[in-house]
């Protein structure tokens, strides 16, 4: 994608930055538990939209997720399109 997509597309979502060529967003939650059932709930989207995110869980209640589309070696309207979908995803 080039530059004026990329930045278009992110200016569309919340909390999404750049990096390299990815885009990443963290999230905090209360507890640990929150956290898992973020990520449990991120693994279920994810699948099923056949685009699947790097996921880390840091200092128990922090999640970092980085989309990137291996395929082309970059963005894709993908990644937006479940940055997206995540930012949906609400933890009980």
């Amino acid at each position: 994608m080039i530059k004026e997509e990329v930045d278009k597309l992110l200016s569309q979502l919340q909390g999404w930055k750049l990096a390299g060529e990815a885009i990443e967003k963290n999230y905090r939650f209360s507890d640990f538990k929150q956290a898992i059932e973020f990520i449990n709930r991120v693994a279920v989207v994810a699948d099923a939209q056949n685009h699947h995110p790097d996921i880390l869980l840091w200092n128990w209640n922090n999640v970092k997720i980085t989309l990137t589309t291996h395929a082309v070696k970059g963005l894709s309207e993908n990644d937006f399109v479940l940055a997206a979908k995540i930012d949906q995803i609400n933890p009980k």
